[in-house]
């Protein structure tokens, strides 16, 4: 449905228990509704009409709270978000997970940082804020909250039990982790069986919480800056993207043209770099050696192109609200064009390599199968979902920088296996060099900032397709220019919602390849 025929519709159907506000510049339709219409209202909007649920965004006021479920479609269906309010004393809201089940981790996180209650959600408590370790009713997103004060001392509950499903005769469960040999970070996997096949998997995060919203509150644009492009280092580029797309929008910031097709130049430089280095990953898992190691190569030379050509392996400082710190000389962005030519090539002999070895596919074909249905109800974003067939890039989506004008495929397979999910790296690796090759030869002369002299107060989202899936920054400036809330939505956090579903019902020795296919992240998830 079309953003502009949206509020007919709704007002059709919800009447006076309904206010609207359509802001069209922005293709943004803010629904504020009364909380007993929120479940139904959700439920419309995602399986009827199709819309991703981006996330839940929460704002303690000086006086209520305000719930925001920001829903995103296909081009001109725009952006939804829908609103409910409460007085600050009133903290249970009615839970959308049976309708929407993509924000079932949403709303347990909301529980946790915020104190909130949310009726009717079937497992609330332990998550973020593990049992074991964290005082009772901290709530650290609070107002009131003080970041800079030690909690007080909890001893480790030694009795503590991971939650247990299976309990047929001869059940047990097999941990795995917190602790990883190498530079993994802590996550714990309690998988649960009768047999050989795994039948329930939980994974356990948060062991590295880091409070990066909260440590925003009261700080500087430029201080925040930091915060979103170091929280995960691999993909920086992209998050600090978003942010500084949020200000922008706060600002009315127009950027300079060459800026634009440097930041997409940048961005797929980061998205081919990460997808080789999954496939690396992949490679690993299963045992090759030579082939993970020519995978671990090819994305030492594409670190070594991002470190020679913008100064830094991981793009660290390039992105700014208004374009970017530095230039790119135009023999620099021809060299980035010919190097990544020429390592793709060398990357489709090793995606010809593997496609011709029978015991590597044996691993992956209809092995972690994840099918399109359960794809779209988890809310999983980016490769992992476009490989169970729900097909949705924010590229195109939701355009931003100029990117409609950039001629790419968005690849999706359906099969939604292991297979699947490393088709498309190879495929979407083989795209970002186009990309790459099509920004390089529309680059204008021109500046690569504007410089707005002041920040005024506002709010704003940030978009971009980070090469894990769609990224979401909500920003909201208060007098001064310093952050009064920053919300950050991560594709990992999205994705490892719905790892389960995978490594269900498949072999024990099926897991590690299973999740190297994925491609999460912790640190992104952790944040």
């Amino acid at each position: 449905m079309e953003l502009t025929r949206f509020p007919e519709e709704a007002q059709r159907r919800w009447g006076e228990a309904l206010q609207i506000r359509l802001d069209s510049s922005r293709s943004l339709c803010e629904l504020a509704c009364n909380i007993r219409e929120l479940p139904d209202m959700c439920r419309w909007l995602f399986s009827d009409l199709g819309y991703g649920l981006a996330g839940l965004i929460v704002e303690e006021g000086a006086s209520a709270w305000e719930l925001r479920y920001v829903f995103y479609g296909e081009r001109e269906a725009g952006w939804v978000h829908v609103v409910v309010d409460q007085t600050l004393t009133e903290k249970a809201f009615p839970s959308i997970s049976a309708q929407v089940h993509a924000a079932d981790w949403q709303e347990r996180e909301s529980e946790d940082l915020f104190g909130l209650v949310f009726e009717g959600h079937p497992r609330l408590g332990d998550f973020v804020l593990h049992n074991d370790r964290w005082p009772e009713n901290v709530a650290p997103m609070r107002k009131g909250f003080d970041g800079s004060q030690p909690l007080a001392h909890r001893e480790p509950d030694l009795n503590w039990q991971p939650r247990r499903i299976v309990s047929a005769p001869g059940a047990f469960s097999l941990p795995i982790g917190p602790i990883y040999a190498g530079v993994t970070e802590s996550v714990h996997f309690l998988l649960e069986t009768v047999g050989e096949d795994v039948i329930r998997a939980f994974p356990r995060l948060f062991y590295q919480y880091r409070g990066i919203e909260k440590i925003a509150e009261g700080r500087s644009i430029e201080d925040a800056l930091l915060l979103a492009e170091r929280f995960a280092a691999t993909t920086a580029f992209a998050h600090s993207w978003a942010f500084c797309q949020a200000v922008e929008r706060i600002n009315e910031i127009e950027v300079p043209t060459r800026a634009r097709l440097l930041r997409v130049l940048l961005a797929e430089l980061e998205r081919f770099r990460h997808h080789v280095g999954v496939i690396e990953g992949i490679c690993e898992s299963t045992g090759l050696a030579v082939a993970a190691s020519q995978a671990a190569i090819l994305e030492e030379e594409l670190l070594r192109l991002s470190g020679a050509s913008a100064e830094h392996r991981y793009l660290f400082g390039l992105n700014v609200p208004g374009g970017l710190t530095r230039d790119l000389e135009d023999s620099a962005c021809r060299k980035v064009v010919e190097t990544a030519k020429g390592i793709s090539v060398q990357l489709k002999q090793l995606e010809k390599s593997l496609r011709s070895s029978s015991s590597f596919l044996d691993r992956l074909e209809e092995v972690g199968i994840v099918p399109v249905q359960e794809a779209r109800n988890h809310g999983l974003v980016g490769p992992v979902a476009r490989a169970s067939g729900v097909g949705r890039d924010l590229r195109s989506a939701q355009s931003y920088s100029g990117y409609e004008t950039f001629k790419f495929e968005i690849p999706c397979e359906r099969e939604g296996d292991c297979y699947a999910r490393l088709r498309i790296l190879f495929a979407e690796a083989a795209e970002s060099v186009g990309i790459i090759e099509q920004a390089v030869a529309a680059l204008p002369d021109g500046p690569i900032r504007h410089r707005a002299a002041t920040s005024k107060p506002g709010v704003a989202l940030g978009w971009v397709e980070a090469p894990r899936g769609a990224a979401f920054h909500w920003v909201r400036l208060g007098e001064g220019g310093t952050i009064a809330r920053y919300r950050l939505l991560t594709p990992s956090f999205a994705n490892w919602h719905g790892f389960h579903l995978a490594a269900e019902n498949f072999a024990f020795q099926d897991f590690p390849i299973i999740l190297a296919t994925f491609g999460l992240s912790v640190g992104e998830n952790d944040r």
